[in-house]
């Protein structure tokens, strides 16, 4: 794609080291990514998990054996196979095994309830999966109804060696009681699928640019989660446009010391994917995995341990740290980058964290479709500047009104994004992409943003009605899918109101059908059928809701 310096109002904010285009065609897929990183950084720590640190070396070996066992069972080029693990050494193994034997990562959310969990493995046609235990009963209540023929089966202290091992699973599973019962007689232990590959050989596969890395499953307007397809070029192009990004600020790393990461953030979520693990694995990093980022004392203590200098996150983890009475514990003088994306940064959380680390957080924007970072402040800023940046480099972003056309700059339109990162469509869904794709290439994010004259965009709205929890997009029309099948609702609506923690939460407005239904009903259902951060923090019953005079609800009057 060649840009003209014109239509790149931008490129004047870039840092001098960084290039308006760079070669975004260096691999032909992630595969090659992470073979050349296994070879030249063979002897380097990839992560730090529990204080057990995994070299390239044994990620190489171990991912090579859990391939190869894939391959054993008779799946073919393409075929799509399930993660859902939270951030635990066995999820980057997975992956590289899944890649490297030729077949497509399906990233799942692990606290899917068992609808949005069958959705999700029927929609991708998923052979196998990688669970850990403590999630399995959710995969026994609906396995029978998916096309899920392999199961391998993780618990949290796999990789921990037999004493370390051995006592984590203990408290994991007996002190702490975060394994449900469950039965999956024909699933196989995760060491034993390696002590099992081990005895084969993988046959390295022949992947191509154009062929299917990932599917990343993000919520539809419709309530219906759709997969975005992933090219093996796309991924690779945002990981090389984040690595240029961050150079500036990563070359002040002391010489000979390892850059090195902290992935808070869920592995299952692009963000993490790309800019922890895969950038991680170019730059022959360190990734310290935070298995669980709500545990803030736990993760305080984790980070009192090391020296790191890249860490993205989303504004509530930011937030949440930085107001806790260990942060001081932590050495923060070696951060060099704070990422912030998501979800909107605040000012006051921005103000806080420059205050207390020295490293500004800077925010970015991207989503799904994206593979994610689409745009990003210069990693060189020291002032919070409220907005999503400028476009990376080898992307074109503008703003546009309903009939497709650019608005003039400072004037609200949807930001409409054309890169080397931009998905090849939603799976098996063209009617679906042709809504989001224009003639010429671009991607309409359904935000509404503003370009100001240097080249900075920043979001004004939302052209979906989607509520953003901590970073993660709820669809109102999923939740009040659900809530509907209640069978004392006799009509409902779902919006987003401000919420000091996690940014928005989710606030259910319901009609009753059935005077005795009570707000602790409504609750229990949703627990039941949502995921935690899908369900609604407030409930309000009205006797009516306000609507158009055609019938369609008026979701902005219930945000008051």
């Amino acid at each position: 794609m060649t840009l003209t310096a014109e239509s790149r109002p931008w490129l004047g904010a870039y840092p001098d080291s960084v290039p308006a285009d760079i070669d975004v065609a260096q691999y032909p897929s992630l595969a090659h990514l992470m073979d050349e990183s296994f070879e030249r950084y063979a002897e380097r720590a990839a992560y730090s998990f529990l204080g057990k640190l995994f070299s390239y070396a044994q990620v190489e070996e171990r991912s090579r054996q859990l391939g190869a066992y894939f391959q054993s069972l008779g799946l073919v080029p393409g075929d799509r196979i399930a993660i859902m693990m939270p951030n635990v050494p066995q999820y980057p193994i997975a992956v590289a095994a899944i890649l490297r034997a030729g077949f497509v990562v399906v990233n799942v959310n692990p606290l899917y309830t068992t609808r949005e969990l069958q959705h999700q493995l029927r929609d991708a046609g998923a052979k196998a999966i990688v669970i850990i235990e403590n999630f399995a009963h959710t995969l026994q209540a609906c396995l029978a109804d998916t096309p899920v023929q392999h199961v391998v089966l993780a618990a949290m202290g796999d990789q921990l060696g037999l004493l370390k091992g051995t006592i984590v699973n203990y408290v994991v599973r007996k002190v702490k009681k975060m394994v449900p019962p469950f039965y999956l007689p024909k699933a196989v232990r995760f060491n034993d699928a390696l002590a099992r590959g081990a005895r084969t050989v993988l046959k390295p596969a022949t992947l191509g640019p154009d062929d299917v890395a990932v599917l990343q499953y993000t919520g539809g307007t419709t309530g219906v989660s759709k997969g975005a397809v992933l090219l093996h070029r796309n991924l690779v192009a945002n990981v090389l446009q984040s690595e240029a990004w961050n150079h500036p600020a990563m070359t002040s790393i002391a010489q000979g010391e390892q850059p090195t990461s902290v992935c808070a953030l869920p592995l299952y979520h692009i963000f993490a994917f790309t800019v922890n693990m895969m950038l991680g694995m170019r730059t022959g990093g360190m990734t310290i995995l935070i298995p669980n980022p709500r545990d803030l004392p736990a993760v305080l203590k984790e980070l009192s341990q090391h020296r790191f200098h890249s860490f993205p996150a989303v504004n509530t983890l930011f937030n949440g740290l930085a107001n806790h009475p260990d942060f001081g514990t932590v050495d923060w003088s070696h951060l060099r980058v704070s990422l912030g994306g998501g979800t909107a940064v605040q000012g006051a959380v921005a103000k806080l964290w420059l205050e207390k680390t020295g490293c500004p957080i800077c925010e970015g924007y991207g989503l799904s479709e994206t593979s994610p970072s689409a745009s990003c402040n210069p990693v060189t800023n020291r002032a919070f500047t409220a907005t999503i940046g400028v476009p990376l480099p080898n992307t074109s972003m503008k703003c546009i009104d309903d009939n497709g056309h650019e608005v003039p700059v400072g004037e609200p339109g949807e930001i409409a994004i054309k890169g080397p990162q931009v998905m090849a469509g939603y799976w098996q869904r063209p009617d679906e992409t042709a809504k989001v794709m224009t003639p010429d290439g671009y991607f309409k994010s359904g935000d509404i943003g503003v370009m100001d004259e240097k080249g900075y965009f920043k979001i004004v709205d939302r052209k979906k009605d989607m509520v953003i929890v901590s970073g993660f997009n709820v669809y109102p029309n999923e939740v009040e899918d659900v809530v509907a099948q209640l069978s004392g609702v006799l009509e409902c609506a779902v919006v987003g109101v401000p919420d000091d923690k996690t940014g928005e939460a989710v606030k259910l407005v319901v009609v009753k059908k059935d005077a005795a239904l009570t707000e602790d009903a409504v609750r229990e259902h949703c627990r039941a059928h949502l995921t935690g951060y899908k369900q609604p923090r407030v409930i309000e019953f009205r006797a009516d809701l306000p609507k158009t005079p055609v019938g369609k609800i008026l979701r902005r009057e219930l945000r008051g």
